[in-house]
C-alpha cells in the first residue's frame, strides 16, 4: 500500500498535466496539438499493430527504432570507453590537463549539431557520420568528470599504496577507479542524454531511417499524431535510459551507502 500510494505521490503531477492536455486539445481542436488519447492510438498502430508471430512489432521498430538505440548504444559505448581511459590517463597526470585543457574547453564549446557539415563531407552520409557526431558530443561530460574523480583520490589512499608497493595495474583498477566511480557516473547519466539527443539530430539530415528521420518526415507530411508520437518515445527512452543506469549506478557503488542515497534525491528516482 505505501508503495502505491509513493507511486500516485511520485506521478500525481504527470497524470495530472496528461489530464490537463487532453481536455485543453479537444476543447481548442488544434491539428497541431492532437490529444494525448489520440497520440496513443497513434503510437498503437504505428509500432504495435503487426500479428502475433512478430510479437505485434511493426516494420517501424525494426527499421527505425531499434537502429536508432544501435547508434546510441554504439556512440555511447566509444565515448565511454575514450572519455574513461583518457581522463584517468590525465587525472593521473600532473602536468596534462595544463597542456590540453585549453583544447577541450575550446572543442566543447563547439555545439556539435554545427560540425555535422563537416562530419558529411569527410565521412559522408551514413552510420560513421551519426557515431561520430554521437562521440564528440558525449565524450567531454565522461572525460572531465573521469579527471576530477580520479584527481579525488586521497592522500592516505596514496600512501598506503606506496607502502604495500601496490602494483600500478592494481592501484588504477581496485583504488583509483572505484574512487572516482560516483563522478564518472554522474558523466555517464549527462552524457547518455546528449548521446540521444545527437541521434535524433543527426538522423534528420540526410538519413534513411531512424528515430530522428521518422519525425521530420512527419512533420514534413503534415501527420501531426505521428510527429507527436516520435516525440512521446524519444521522451520514454530518455527516462527509461536514465532509470537503468541509475539501477546500475547503484549496484555499483552498493559499497557507498550515502552516494546511492545522496543520487536518489537528486534524480528524484
Amino acid at each position: 500500500m505505501n508503495h502505491f500510494l509513493g507511486f500516485l505521490r511520485k506521478w500525481s503531477l504527470f497524470f495530472g498535466a496528461v489530464v490537463l492536455w487532453e481536455l485543453a486539445t479537444r476543447l481548442a481542436e488544434d491539428p497541431f496539438f492532437p490529444p494525448p488519447t489520440t497520440i496513443l492510438d497513434k503510437i498503437a498502430e504505428l509500432w504495435f499493430s503487426a500479428p502475433a508471430t512478430r510479437l505485434f512489432l511493426t516494420d517501424d521498430v525494426y527499421q527505425d527504432i531499434l537502429p536508432s538505440l544501435g547508434r546510441v548504444f554504439g556512440g555511447w559505448s566509444i565515448a565511454v570507453v575514450l572519455g574513461v581511459g583518457l581522463g584517468t590517463a590525465l587525472g593521473r597526470s600532473r602536468t596534462g590537463m595544463d597542456y590540453v585543457g585549453p583544447l577541450f574547453a575550446f572543442m566543447r564549446a563547439i555545439p556539435p549539431p554545427t560540425l555535422i557539415p563537416v562530419f558529411l563531407v569527410l565521412l559522408s552520409i551514413g552510420t560513421s557520420m551519426k557515431l561520430t557526431t554521437i562521440v564528440f558530443g558525449s565524450i567531454w561530460p565522461i572525460l572531465l568528470n573521469t579527471v576530477d574523480g580520479v584527481r579525488s583520490v586521497n592522500a592516505t589512499q596514496r600512501d598506503t599504496a606506496r607502502s604495500f608497493r601496490t602494483p600500478q595495474h592494481y592501484w588504477i583498477a581496485m583504488v583509483v577507479l572505484p574512487a572516482a566511480l560516483p563522478k564518472i557516473f554522474a558523466g555517464l547519466r549527462l552524457s547518455l542524454s546528449i548521446a540521444l539527443i545527437l541521434m535524433v539530430v543527426s538522423e534528420m539530415v540526410g538519413a534513411t531511417d531512424g528515430i530522428g528521420y521518422e519525425l521530420i518526415f512527419a512533420q514534413q507530411r503534415f501527420d501531426f499524431p505521428a510527429m507527436w508520437s516520435w516525440i512521446v518515445l524519444l521522451g520514454v527512452l530518455g527516462y527509461g535510459l536514465n532509470a537503468l543506469l541509475l539501477v546500475v549506478e547503484r549496484r555499483m557503488l552498493s559499497w557507498q551507502p550515502s552516494t546511492g542515497a545522496t543520487t536518489a534525491k537528486t534524480t528524484g528516482a
